[in-house]
């Protein structure tokens, strides 16, 4: 089975430590996980023309390509533990309402957390 691609920002601690919680969750090892700052010698650095900075992106084991609160619902959906309460996440209008609080955070999670002077790669 292919294994679902998810690029985050290794500067960003916020992002690091979701990243650590969620391997920690993944029992049936589906997620890998690439740093943004490393993408540029992989096949998926045609993603850096993409906002990969600002929000969290994906590309699932069929191929397909998820960014932000797309990507945390099949992130919860892919792990064990979590699998039953991302289930409402899937619910139409449950976009519409968590993708603008995923971009708030998103969008002052430096201001909040800071970011590390350079990347935490591990």
């Amino acid at each position: 089975m292919e294994k679902n691609i998810v690029f985050y920002d290794a500067r960003c601690p916020l992002c690091s430590n979701v990243k650590k919680v969620m391997q920690l969750l993944d029992w049936k090892k589906r997620i890998s996980w690439l740093a943004v700052q490393e993408m540029e010698a992989t096949p998926y650095a045609f993603l850096l023309s993409r906002d990969v900075h600002d929000q969290i992106y994906m590309v699932t084991s069929d191929n397909r390509i998820l960014a932000g609160f797309r990507t945390i619902r099949k992130l919860l959906f892919e792990l064990p533990l979590t699998r039953l309460i991302s289930l409402p996440l899937f619910l139409p209008f449950m976009y519409k309402l968590f993708q603008p609080l995923y971009m708030y955070v998103s969008r002052h999670r430096h201001k909040w957390f800071r970011q590390y002077p350079e990347p935490h790669l591990d």
